[in-house]
C-alpha cells in the first residue's frame, strides 16, 4: 500500500534502505552511524532493532510524537523479553530515546531533558 503521494506518483522508486521499511526519506544507516559517532557506541544488531522500532513508531504516529511517556512505554514493551528499560539503557547509555532517535534519523522530541528518558544536549 502506498504511504505517500510520492509513492503513488513514482511506484517502485522508494529510497528506503533494505531492512528499514519505515526509515525517514533520505536516511541511511551510514547517516545514523555518523550522527552518534561521538557517543562512543559500538553498534550491533540490537541497536538496529531499536532503530527499526523507533522508525516504525514514528511512521505509525505520522511523525508526531506528543507523548514522550507513550514512546518510552512502547519501547519498553517492545523489548520487554530482552529486559525492557534496563536492556535499552545498556544499549544506549545516554538514553534510548535521544540516542536512538539520532541514530534512526528522527527528530528528538522537544523538551526531552529528563535523565530517565535520556537528556538532549
Amino acid at each position: 500500500m502506498a504511504k505517500t503521494m510520492d509513492d503513488i506518483l513514482h511506484p517502485g522508486l522508494s529510497d528506503t534502505p533494505p531492512g528499514y521499511p519505515h526509515a525517514p526519506p533520505g536516511w541511511s544507516p551510514t547517516d545514523g552511524e555518523q550522527a552518534v559517532a561521538d557517543d562512543g557506541l559500538v553498534l550491533g544488531s540490537a541497536h538496529w532493532e531499536v532503530v527499526c522500532a523507533l522508525q516504525e513508531y514514528f511512521a505509525r504516529h505520522e511523525n508526531q510524537v506528543s507523548n514522550l511517556r507513550e514512546l518510552h512505554d512502547a519501547l519498553e514493551e517492545k523489548f520487554h523479553l530482552q529486559g525492557g528499560r534496563r536492556y535499552l539503557f545498556q544499549l544506549f547509555p545516554k538514553g534510548p530515546v535521544v540516542q536512538g532517535c539520532r541514530l534512526a534519523g528522527l527528530q528528538v522530541p522537544g523538551g526531552h531533558n529528563d535523565p530517565a528518558f535520556g537528556a538532549t544536549y
